[in-house]
């Protein structure tokens, strides 16, 4: 797979993902779900932030946090996935952040339906996209721009998709976008821009630099490709054992050991989750759904043998979609949803 770069590294050390143990947890603690930040964090003030609507609406205006906070208020459980998570596992790789299995945690984020914003200030019939626009500000691709992204009117009027001020019931952190944020369940993180401060209905197709000049599926550099959106089915396993502090290998005792992992999808409910030692495949035990844009708790039991074994699981969605066991290729790693592989020496 070659060297990580410097500038990988200086990418890695400001984002974090989420420790694999943490899939214990129904929910990911603050301090443990993953962040992928593309710039700085700005600097904000909640007690003056303003959410400004304007572009192609009948009612342009301006709502302050404390407005939004005295609407009805909805709370979404969400596991989100970055869409790079995976791209340090491909190679050639794409120089970005080196992801390994770990961008990926679930919240409950608290907030107001962004349909209801949209319905107070009347969007035009000729709405063809709303932009959301960040807060956050930088260089990408050799353009100085704002983090902006799109929706066309029929995703953003889902009663789902939140404008959030709280996660796991509290305020929202800075590196998660405090004071305001969006939130668009079953899509790639890209999706939920941070330190949101903007949404502007436009009549044409936006074309920022985060919605055209990134985040497509491209097999070959150059072309346009296939917008990412909704995540793929996918899932992964606490690693069972204890591990070695430099590489991670993970000796584990001989003798029943319980596998626990959790499975996901942007497009359908999970179906079927398997869990393989050696090749040999097995349907897991599956909880019952936490809800429908939430990961979905699976337990397997394993009767270690001595020696060197690889685990791997496996999910399948409603639609009949499975996780490929090898990476599907992709020019920036995105999208990587390969059935993981833990390597144990049972003693």
């Amino acid at each position: 797979m070659g060297r990580y770069m410097q500038d990988e590294l200086a990418l890695a050390t400001r984002n974090s993902g989420m420790p694999l143990e943490a899939l214990r947890y129904d929910l990911t603690p603050l301090g443990l779900h993953y962040l992928l930040i593309h710039f700085d964090i700005p600097a904000t003030d909640a007690a003056t932030w303003q959410l400004r609507i304007e572009g192609l609406v009948s009612k342009p205006r301006a709502f302050t946090l404390a407005e939004l906070q005295r609407m009805p208020a909805s709370t979404v459980r969400v596991t989100m996935e970055c869409a790079g998570n995976g791209r340090g596992q491909t190679s050639p790789r794409y120089p970005s952040m080196p992801w390994l299995e770990e961008g990926v945690s679930t919240a409950e984020w608290t907030g107001v339906s962004l349909s209801v914003l949209l319905k107070k200030i009347k969007i035009k019939e000729s709405t063809q996209e709303i932009v959301f626009h960040g807060a956050d500000r930088g260089i990408d691709r050799g353009i100085e721009h704002a983090f902006s992204r799109s929706l066309v009117p029929a995703e953003a009027m889902r009663d789902d998709v939140l404008v959030a001020y709280a996660m796991n019931g509290q305020p929202l952190l800075p590196q998660h976008g405090a004071p305001l944020r969006l939130v668009v369940p079953g899509w790639y993180g890209m999706a939920s821009v941070k330190w949101l401060e903007r949404i502007e209905a436009i009549d044409h197709a936006f074309e920022g630099v985060q919605q055209e000049g990134s985040y497509h599926f491209r097999a070959v550099a150059g072309e346009k490709g296939v917008p990412c959106t909704r995540m793929r089915v996918n899932c992964l396993m606490a690693p069972p054992g204890i591990p070695d502090y430099y590489g991670r290998r993970r000796p584990v005792d001989a003798g029943w050991v319980e596998i626990l992992g959790r499975a996901w999808s942007g497009d359908a409910p999970i179906r079927r989750v398997e869990f393989a030692v050696d090749g040999v495949w097995q349907d897991v035990v599956l909880d019952a759904s936490a809800g429908t844009h939430a990961w979905r708790r699976w337990t397997a039991r394993w009767n270690a043998p001595r020696g060197a074994h690889e685990l791997r699981c496996r999910a399948t969605d409603e639609t009949g979609a499975v996780q490929p066991l090898e990476p599907a290729w992709d020019v920036t790693g995105f999208g990587n949803n390969a059935a993981q592989r833990v390597e144990v020496l049972v003693r």
